[in-house]
């Protein structure tokens, strides 16, 4: 009986915080120049697996990857989709609630990749293994 419970209170936070799992590619201005965007969803009520997801890729990006940060070779969002100007950005992305996209930058053309699910699965219960997965996913996006 408490492994029901358990899985039920699992299933209903993946579905009220998760999203879709979505790579698409989005052709924009070439005048864009390459880079890796890291983009965090939020609205205002947030779980505590929301928070953890905020919390780890910022460490991962502050520890890691500094100079890509400071140089512009990285840039990070964090979007609030209960604003009007968050909503529109949430819109382009079809993001609903909170949300961890890697996206690639390249020639003007976006390669998105959502990795909510990977972070609903490992920010909160294995932050060294979330880290290490975002860590290698940005590295791959830096090529």
């Amino acid at each position: 009986m408490k492994k029901l419970l358990m899985y039920s209170v699992i299933l209903i936070t993946l579905i009220s915080c998760g999203n879709k799992t979505k790579n698409t590619e989005i052709s924009v201005n070439p005048l864009e120049s390459d880079r890796v965007e890291v983009l965090y969803f939020h609205s205002k009520k947030r779980c505590a697996t929301c928070m953890a997801i905020e919390k780890n890729t910022q460490e991962v990006l502050d520890s890691i990857f500094a100079n890509e940060i400071k140089n512009g070779a990285i840039v990070f969002k964090t979007i609030d989709i209960s604003t009007p100007e968050g909503e529109k950005i949430a819109d382009k992305y079809e993001v609903t609630w909170s949300s961890l996209f890697v996206n690639q930058w390249q020639e003007g053309r976006e390669i998105c990749n959502n990795m909510t699910e990977f972070g609903f699965n490992n920010a909160r219960k294995d932050p060294e293994g979330f880290k290490k997965g975002l860590t290698e996913k940005i590295r791959q996006s830096l090529k």
